[in-house]
């Protein structure tokens, strides 16, 4: 586990690191935080992912150095970031394919361990799993990396108030602060900072959010062409499903997006009871009990129908 990572890290130098689709804070600041330890080792690494750094993590350290596919060059070690199974790392499967050893590093309750070592762990973050693997590679922390590792594990436990935050989630965010990471600013950044295009998505997708079974289920979509009306984009859809799921009676909540591919992306989150990962394995995703994904079909009307049905089975089955 833990040290089987630590050795991985330890006995190779060309090392690609790949984050996931749709890459959010978590991916995002693990993978960059887990770059900078590699070059304090000096490594020679990459990080790749099929998508570009939202414009929400550009302000974090290392974020210039994300590169497509395209542009990697093959490695002889590859390590997935916090990626749930193999077809989250998109067209960068290939790349794990190409390596001669392979490493996942990754907190979801789904995984099924597809790579030769995975150190696979209940946490609030696989930020949390990056901090112990360069703690006990015994690479002092500087800013950079705190700051990433800070950004990694805030967005995935809603800034500590989600049920995934632990004492030892509280411990290592103490340790980050202790390094002078400038808090107030990394907050602002994260949280407290929202383009003017983004606020009318988030708006135009919370007004269209539709309540069923006594308003214990949620759920809203939107199409490629109402993203386009708001001169937004899709990243600027993070955040849309918290605020279905925050209504005072939901318990499921779902938002169901058309992206560029013409493909459904889907987010879901329970607030209590509900295992909404029971949803997203059902169509191939996956995830944790309270937030999870997955991908449909078009048409969007179809893909609400069917995640819908199956949030009503849900409910039928959850405690409570």
């Amino acid at each position: 586990m833990l040290q089987d990572a630590v050795r991985f890290l330890r006995a190779n130098d060309d090392i690609l690191l790949i984050a996931h689709v749709s890459p959010d804070g978590d991916t995002l600041g693990s993978c960059f935080a887990l770059y900078g330890a590699l070059l304090e080792l000096g490594k020679h690494a990459q990080v790749v992912c099929e998508d570009p750094v939202p414009a929400i993590y550009r302000f974090l350290p290392f974020s210039e150095q994300l590169i497509p596919p395209e542009r990697a060059k093959p490695a002889e070690a590859v390590i997935c970031v916090d990626c749930a199974d193999l077809a989250r790392t998109g067209r960068c499967e290939s790349l794990f394919h190409a390596a001669s050893v392979t490493l996942n590093i990754d907190h979801h309750g789904t995984n099924d361990r597809y790579a030769e070592e995975n150190f696979v762990q209940k946490a609030g973050a696989t930020g949390e799993l990056i901090y112990n693997v360069i703690a006990s590679l015994k690479i002092t922390l500087n800013k950079n990396i705190a700051s990433c590792l800070y950004a990694a594990i805030t967005t995935d436990t809603g800034n500590f108030s989600y049920s995934n935050t632990t004492p030892d989630t509280l411990r290592i965010a103490a340790e980050l602060l202790d390094t002078g990471i400038d808090l107030p600013f990394l907050n602002r950044s994260l949280f407290r900072t929202v383009p003017f295009h983004k606020l009318k998505l988030h708006s135009l997708a919370v007004s269209k959010t539709q309540l069923f079974e006594y308003g214990r289920i949620g759920i809203s979509f939107i199409t490629q062409a109402e993203i386009r009306s708001c001169e937004a984009s899709g990243e600027d859809s993070e955040g849309i499903i918290d605020s279905i799921r925050d209504i005072d009676t939901v318990e499921v909540a779902a938002l169901l997006r058309e992206s560029d591919d013409g493909l459904i992306r889907v987010s879901l989150r329970g607030k209590s009871n509900a295992d909404v990962s029971k949803i997203a394995t059902r169509f191939g995703g996956g995830g944790h009990r309270l937030a999870a994904g997955c991908t449909l079909q078009p048409p969007i009307e179809q893909a609400f129908e069917q995640i819908l049905e199956s949030a009503k089975q849900l409910l039928l089955g959850a405690p409570g």
